[in-house]
């Protein structure tokens, strides 16, 4: 559907027949259910971006199994805010870094895409990120997922009201989703990650800014249904180089975590990056729940490779209301 002819509806329109509907005790439909036996996350120190960073994500990539040859692949960064400390943001350079590297492995395309959720002007955004600079040296084609054209795609989880999300026509166009967050504390939803940085494939012509419905049906409620519905394959890469502890996720401050992450399942992959942050996963109330279909939460059902992870943990401070998620539980 292009976004003249969406036009033609309302938001309202497409959720006023869901609110009165029961929810099924298991809250999620067959098709939503990818729970593995085990999952596996690789954790890499990278000290700096201005080390050889394409070396460490191929050794990332391959140690996770993930083949790229001959695919297309959206690299989805977590593009927020005006970022002149380069701890909102993920950093430009690792960003660069996969795109060389999914290149030196064989991919067909690789897009970077993003749709911001607080400013509308993307094009300011690039510039001032430094993102642009990256995409015209390597001649890489950035779509704004906000004004993509969009597909409605059935939601698979009842965690929130909508019965059915218009997504970007670049997604069902690609063979692998990226997604490239930030290791990052959150003041509502505790941390935010891999499952947390699709907010921003969710199209802000359709569902306002910032995302404001998505707000209003619960963070962790929309978490949930966003994950359980995407149509395609996905990997997440961690840029924990520079990481941001605190008031997260736009006024905390700068912590020098030193680390990446990589895997396919982001339950697992975003459980360990709270455990490296010294934070239970256990306690963060989308995890938890995807921990039931999506994912793997439970340390003893994740191979952890590469680095050991107690070897890169750090204590990172959360706001008072979130005290509790530093009680470790095992």
């Amino acid at each position: 559907m292009r976004r003249r002819e969406f036009l033609k509806y309302t938001v309202l329109g497409s959720l006023g027949t869901t609110v009165a509907n029961c929810q099924s005790p298991a809250r999620w439909q067959a098709e939503a259910f990818r729970k593995k036996s085990s999952s596996r996350v690789a954790i890499l120190a990278a000290k700096s971006y201005d080390q050889p960073l394409k070396d460490v994500l191929v050794r990332g990539i391959k140690l996770c199994g993930l083949q790229v040859k001959g695919k297309r692949i959206v690299v989805k960064p977590n593009l927020v805010e005006f970022d002149p400390k380069g701890v909102i943001n993920t950093n430009p350079a690792l960003i660069e870094a996969a795109i060389d590297a999914f290149r030196t492995l064989g991919a067909a395309e690789v897009i970077v895409a993003e749709g911001p959720g607080h400013r509308r002007d993307n094009e300011y955004l690039l510039s001032a990120s430094g993102l642009y600079d990256v995409i015209r040296e390597h001649k890489v084609r950035y779509v704004d997922l906000n004004s993509d054209d969009v597909r409605a795609t059935p939601v698979r989880s009842s965690f929130t009201n909508f019965k059915q999300l218009y997504l970007p026509e670049t997604l069902f166009n690609a063979d692998l989703l990226v997604s490239m967050p930030k290791l990052k504390t959150h003041h509502w939803a505790g941390v935010t990650l891999s499952m947390k940085n699709l907010f921003g494939i969710i199209p802000g012509t359709v569902y306002g800014w910032p995302k404001n419905i998505l707000h209003w049906q619960g963070i962790d409620n929309s978490i949930l249904d966003i994950n359980s519905s995407l149509p395609l394959p996905q990997f997440a890469i961690v840029d924990g180089i520079v990481g941001m502890e605190g008031n997260g996720p736009l006024q905390g401050q700068a912590k020098n975590a030193g680390v990446l992450l990589f895997g396919d399942d982001f339950v697992s992959v975003d459980a360990s990056a709270a455990r490296l942050m010294k934070l239970e996963p256990r306690k963060v109330v989308y995890l938890a729940k995807a921990d039931a279909f999506l994912g793997n939460l439970a340390s003893e059902k994740i191979e952890q490779i590469g680095e050991k992870l107690e070897s890169l943990q750090q204590d990172f401070d959360v706001i008072e209301d979130l005290k509790d998620l530093k009680t470790l539980t095992g």
